[in-house]
């Protein structure tokens, strides 16, 4: 496993963040500095046949095939106390960097959300993490109660976090096998509910691979 390599840096954070799309998507698998999977990499397909999709693709998510240990996170929750990426280590995470004032990260909280309904109690928690400078909470909590939000939201109030996971565009979403093993990211947009994605979290949950 590949030891994480060192954190961007920028003089204007929230303009840097804001640059969402096909670009930032194919720089963030440049960032991390990691093999991915493509489309019928390995299938031996001719060229006149559609390549075979694996879950990961299907879903949108760029697959790192050789995992990496994800960087310490420890934030204050907006509910009050801390959470860290470690009270998790035998669940699979769904972590998602978002803000207020990012259009894409609104219109998919509802399917987060959803994810988080269906898949608590089989071991999966979602953790969405507000790059909102300075964490204003009479922003964020009437941001949290309209959008009927109840997985944990935690406070990046200085970005140091978000520069830490090299986050380049919003929102983007990092999935975390149990036991702390970056195993994918998302940059932008994706339907957390979907048919798609909800069959790649099946085959990632704890004891997956025992059930089958």
């Amino acid at each position: 496993m590949k030891s994480w390599a060192s954190s961007l840096t920028g003089t204007n954070r929230r303009e840097h963040l804001t640059r969402v799309g096909l670009a930032v998507v194919l720089l963030g698998a440049v960032l991390w500095a990691l093999p991915v999977r493509r489309p019928g990499e390995e299938g031996g397909h001719h060229a006149d046949q559609a390549p075979v999709l694996d879950p990961w693709e299907r879903a949108g998510v760029t697959e790192f095939k050789e995992g990496q240990r994800a960087p310490r996170l420890s934030l204050p929750r907006l509910d009050g106390g801390r959470a860290a990426l470690g009270d998790y280590g035998d669940r699979l995470v769904v972590l998602n960097f978002w803000a207020t004032w990012c259009q894409p990260c609104t219109i998919e909280m509802p399917t987060l959300e959803a994810l988080w309904q269906e898949y608590r109690d089989r071991g999966l928690v979602v953790l969405g993490v507000s790059v909102d400078r300075d964490a204003p909470r009479p922003l964020l909590e009437p941001y949290v109660r309209n959008a009927k939000l109840t997985f944990p939201i935690l406070l990046d109030a200085d970005l140091k976090t978000s520069e830490a996971w090299r986050v380049t565009g919003l929102p983007a979403t990092f999935i975390i096998r149990p036991g702390g093993e970056v195993a994918g990211l998302a940059i932008g947009m994706r339907e957390w509910n979907g048919e798609p994605m909800r069959a790649l979290i099946e085959t990632l949950l704890p004891g997956a691979h025992a059930r089958h």
